[in-house]
């Protein structure tokens, strides 16, 4: 039947280039293989950018919550507010907004945080870490604590710049994602997507 795919939940990737795939061969990034891993079950939209802040990722949410209608939101922001040296609390702020209008669009978020390298300064670095496992307790929403969990130590998993994952470090990545996000998948009987 032609009408299962049309509707098919939406689960709408938010992000920066971590998710957009920077320097990673199309169809070897990790949302790239969540899409085949949940072929028929959802339609996954990928509307990451590269060098996206939170700022930025706040300014353009309503749009595509308004043109996608997503079921589950990946919200992945805040690295580039944090390699910028932006303030934090901003960034939190406008983490907690962009997840205040996922609740009001009645999309389950997932919140993938980051961690930043030591040469920020301790407290930042700290700051920074703490901030997304704080937006996830207020909100009791689930949390990816670290995206590159299992691999950020080892720079054969780095492209030359030090930052972005290569292809070898996408399935790894997944991995971290699935974690939070099979529950979400699973309790998808009481929300309806596309009304």
């Amino acid at each position: 039947m032609s009408s299962i795919l049309h509707a098919a939940p939406v689960l709408l990737v938010f992000g920066d280039s971590l998710s957009a795939g920077y320097g990673v061969p199309q169809g070897q990034g990790w949302v790239a293989l969540l899409e085949k891993q949940l072929a028929g079950r959802y339609q996954v939209v990928n509307a990451s950018i590269s060098g996206e802040t939170t700022a930025g990722g706040l300014a353009r949410l309503d749009q595509a919550l308004h043109r996608h209608r997503p079921a589950i939101v990946l919200l992945e922001l805040g690295a580039n507010d944090g390699l910028r040296g932006l303030p934090l609390q901003l960034a939190e702020q406008n983490l907690a907004q962009m997840l205040d209008k996922l609740k009001q669009a009645k999309a389950r978020p997932l919140l993938i945080g980051m961690q930043l390298p030591p040469n920020y300064g301790q407290r930042y670095v700290r700051e920074f870490d703490a901030m997304y496992s704080r937006l996830a307790q207020q909100r009791q929403i689930a949390l990816v604590p670290f995206l590159m969990e299992g691999f950020a130590e080892r720079r054969e998993y780095f492209q030359a710049d030090g930052i972005h994952p290569t292809a070898a470090a996408q399935a790894q990545i997944l991995v971290n994602i699935n974690r939070q996000l099979q529950p979400l998948l699973r309790d998808k009987g009481t929300e309806k997507s596309g009304k």
